[in-house]
């Protein structure tokens, strides 16, 4: 029988505290766990919004293998005419299709195994782009051409949106990991059908804060509803995400959540 294959999805990194985490930790879980491929969704790596071309580099650096990320991809205007070329730099796949770079790609393994990464954004109370329902079965059509083994980064503000698309490919996709809240839910599971399931891997970054920004700052626009300048805080860094296993055919075996904290 055919060894699983392991992925490590590494929830949103929130600034240079994020990138410290996967830094300091990275190395550690790889050894424990033995990923064929590490996933992290980078959108607020750069600062705590957008993604720089070179914090894009430092992750791989890192050993990051696919960078995902979600609204806050053109926050740094400089990943414009850098994205379109590189295939291992997500934007959601329900962009407009005039939008710059790509939103699935597959990434071959060391064993030989095709992994595909499709990234979508939800609607939800965010921006309405195009359907993640509609966008996502063509482009997981797609990839099933090439892989059974296919990883989705559902990047959502609502938990119905992101517990919906699942049930709707459950069967049809290896896991759909959810992004954007920097919470990390407690309701991981494998579905019926075989597609692992979380509603949000969390955040790789400072839990002492406001989903990652200074609790002063934050505070002080919901207090008084004036602009309030936002900055990344540091304290109470940790490095959250899951690993999931998935067999030849496709179907997960089980899904693990990690909550470490950085010393």
């Amino acid at each position: 029988m055919a060894d699983a294959t392991t992925i490590l999805f590494i929830g949103d990194v929130m600034g240079k505290p994020g990138r410290r985490a996967v830094k300091k930790l990275l190395p550690e879980l790889m050894d424990i766990h033995c990923p064929d491929v590490v996933v992290a969704n980078g959108e607020n790596a750069a600062g705590g919004f957008g993604i720089t071309p070179g914090v894009y580099e430092e992750l791989l650096s890192l050993g990051v293998d696919v960078v995902t990320s979600g609204n806050h991809i053109w926050d740094k205007r400089e990943i414009e005419d850098y994205i379109g070329g590189t295939d291992r730099l997500l934007r959601p796949a329900n962009y407009p299709k005039e939008a710059p770079g790509g939103g699935m790609t597959v990434f071959e393994c060391r064993s030989g195994v095709k992994v595909g990464v499709v990234n979508l954004s939800g609607r939800v109370f965010m921006a309405h782009i195009d359907c993640p329902f509609t966008v996502g079965s063509r482009a997981i059509e797609r990839l099933r051409e090439e892989t059974p083994v296919i990883l989705v980064d559902m990047h959502a503000e609502a938990t119905s949106e992101k517990n919906a698309f699942a049930c709707h490919f459950d069967g049809l996709v290896s896991a759909v990991i959810g992004t954007h809240t920097h919470v990390q839910t407690a309701d991981e599971r494998v579905l019926p059908l075989g597609t692992a399931y979380i509603t949000d891997a969390g955040m790789t970054g400072p839990t002492d804060s406001v989903i990652g920004i200074e609790k002063e700052a934050a505070l002080k626009r919901f207090l008084t509803q004036m602009p309030a300048r936002f900055e990344v805080a540091t304290g109470g860094v940790e490095f959250q995400g899951v690993v999931v296993k998935v067999g030849p055919d496709g179907k997960a075996e089980s899904i693990e959540r990690i909550k470490r904290p950085v010393g």
